[in-house]
């Protein structure tokens, strides 16, 4: 309706050759590539002692292989035209989830993923960069398949007013970030709910001691009380 086209491909994105015929299917209908939108995924919610190997193999497989399946062919087609003499500004945009970020009660397997898509975004910015592609990530809160069952108080749709869990609110970022303003941005993961953004501040090293010689096991206790006293506290796990 907004005179816009669109292709559908079917394939399996944790799969190795589907992945590549989804970026071919692109290429094939549009003749160039120049986004990749990493968002597919599912949940097998459980408690971490309840886990089956089966659940997690099928989530993990599912968000991070997805991700680095697409991603790894479309890279390959981005980097074979920059050394052909073409002038790339390609975009790679990956969801991860503040479960990732900080873990979540219940979702040891998604969490897993999450947080490795997380770290995958931050190598491919580093790797990338220098054939014109980007790479950040999105951890969005939004009512999805995913999350209105599991969450569904809060998932909620309202009566009336702002309607701060519709995806429609993730969107608009997702397409600034697809687009020709971002491309001093990569390597950051947002997260995103309603009309709040966050740019996520992720791993850092923090406070420490340097001995200058080995640690005796003995002598660690107090070291590390006294380091955790100094050191800023983690943010809570989801669900805690």
């Amino acid at each position: 309706a907004a005179g816009g086209q669109a292709v559908a491909n079917g394939d399996d994105v944790a799969d190795w050759a589907g992945a590549g015929r989804i970026v071919r299917s692109a290429i094939d209908a549009f003749g160039r590539l120049d986004v990749v939108v990493n968002n597919a995924g599912f949940v097998r919610d459980r408690m971490f002692v309840s886990t089956s190997e089966e659940e997690w193999d099928a989530v993990v497989r599912g968000h991070l292989k997805g991700h680095f399946c697409v991603s790894r062919h479309a890279t390959a087609h981005w980097r074979d035209r920059a050394k052909a003499g073409d002038k790339l500004d390609a975009r790679i945009i990956n969801t991860s989830s503040g479960a990732g970020l900080q873990g979540s009660i219940g979702q040891s397997a998604y969490s897993a993923a999450k947080a490795g898509i997380a770290a995958l975004t931050l190598v491919q910015a580093a790797e990338l960069r220098r054939y014109g592609i980007t790479a950040n990530a999105i951890a969005p809160a939004a009512r999805t398949r995913m999350t209105e069952t599991v969450f569904a108080e809060m998932m909620a749709k309202p009566t009336e007013g702002f309607d701060a869990m519709a995806p429609e609110n993730v969107a608009p970022l997702v397409v600034w970030l697809g687009s020709p303003e971002s491309r001093d941005v990569t390597g950051r993961v947002f997260e995103i709910a309603g009309g709040k953004l966050n740019v996520a501040d992720g791993w850092h090293t923090g406070v420490g001691i340097d001995k200058g010689a080995r640690f005796a096991a003995s002598e660690l206790g107090p070291i590390v009380q006294d380091l955790l006293r100094k050191a800023t506290p983690p943010q809570k796990v989801y669900g805690s």
